[in-house]
């Protein structure tokens, strides 16, 4: 029987994020640039991290109808609002990764329901502070975080999912495990949900609104539900830049194209408004290049498929798939609007992680390309 740690937390690739700090900004410090990350999950704070690197000024706008895991537990048991993405959000911004608090904040106690030390504080701190927006800026306080983090409302929202074949399935926890893909997402609430304001102003404000890498339909699209994020987009003389995730570890994206991930994000609001794509493929895609494999996202069929699927050097198994992208799928998503960026983007180690190395060189280039447009 293996005896589980009491101390564990999630993970994450802080370490390969190290060198980063030590490099030098590649935007000019007078400009002071600033970035707004959309999201959640373990995918937002690799956003993070690579754009504080860079020298923007950097906030994070947050999904709030997480209901899984200890975050769900205490949105039950307690009625707070949900701290978990928050929290990552807040430990990815944090000053020093080594200091002892950043690094006990991320703890995760398995005698205690698997609870975290951040969640446990950011829910006691709503209570006895009143409010979950002081709550934040405490805990930002204490972890010396070099940016904001704001949730999309705080409002007691749900999710309700579509998926492919045809289901709805009600809440955050259970659609993204679902077993065939999503096809759309709605908010639910006793009430009509308000946005948080210093959210919609930090969107408004920003010169690059980065969205993901992450959960498409349940960490990144479920903030465009809130109303006024999409106007706040729209209003925005920002760059808005959508990094498609690696690879499907989860239901809720199952066998989706790169292609079906831009389509999911014009669907939920962002047509017109995504500026650029950047995907990850280990090759440089030509015309008669053939797709991945036949698989069915509706249905879950992969007549083509292995146990095992390959995309360069991101080999996956089980419930573990490749997002997919083809030469073809490239130049559609371009006639939509948006410019698509190719890159080898896995991290060597970890292949269902982003290199933090390629992504700030990919970010750079995404900068680089505003500053022609603007000449």
């Amino acid at each position: 029987m293996t005896h589980q740690p009491p101390f564990s937390h999630d993970p994450s690739l802080t370490a390969q994020f190290m060198p980063l700090q030590s490099a030098e900004p590649v935007i000019e410090p007078v400009q002071s640039l600033r970035a707004v990350v959309i999201g959640g999950g373990t995918g937002a704070p690799v956003s993070i991290r690579t754009l504080l690197s860079m020298g923007f000024e950097t906030s994070a706008v947050v999904a709030m109808a997480d209901d899984g895991g200890s975050t769900g537990i205490l949105r039950e048991e307690a009625d707070v609002t949900p701290p978990g993405d928050v929290r990552k959000c807040i430990a990815a911004m944090a000053a020093d990764p080594s200091d002892p608090l950043t690094k006990a904040f991320k703890y995760r106690f398995a005698f205690a329901r698997n609870h975290t030390l951040g969640n446990l504080m950011l829910s006691a701190l709503e209570d006895a502070a009143g409010s979950f927006p002081e709550a934040i800026e405490i805990c930002e306080r204490l972890l010396n975080a070099r940016g904001k983090v704001y949730p999309s409302t705080l409002d007691r929202v749900s999710l309700v999912a579509r998926t492919r074949d045809g289901r709805y399935l009600e809440g955050q926890a259970v659609a993204c495990h679902s077993r065939t893909a999503l096809d759309l997402v709605q908010l639910r609430a006793k009430n009509p949900i308000v946005p948080y304001e210093p959210a919609l102003k930090a969107i408004r404000n920003a010169d690059l609104i980065v969205l993901g890498p992450g959960s498409l339909f349940t960490s990144i699209i479920p903030n465009l539900l809130v109303p006024g994020v999409v106007e706040a987009i729209a209003e925005s003389k920002g760059t808005t830049l959508f990094v498609c995730s690696l690879a499907d570890m989860q239901g809720e994206t199952w066998g989706l194209t790169a292609k079906e991930h831009v389509d999911a994000l014009m669907d939920h609001g962002m047509a017109g408004l995504l500026d650029y794509v950047l995907v990850h493929s280990k090759v440089a895609l030509r015309p008669d290049d053939l797709a991945n494999g036949l698989f069915n996202a509706a249905t879950g069929d992969d007549p083509a498929a292995t146990s095992v699927a390959t995309m360069g050097d991101l080999e996956l198994s089980g419930r573990v798939r490749p997002v997919r992208v083809t030469y073809h799928d490239v130049k559609s998503i371009q006639e939509s609007g948006p410019v698509v960026i190719v890159r080898d983007l896995v991290d060597p180690l970890r292949p269902t992680w982003h290199d933090p190395q390629a992504l700030r060189a990919a970010f750079s280039g995404v900068v680089r390309l505003c500053r022609l447009r603007q000449k």
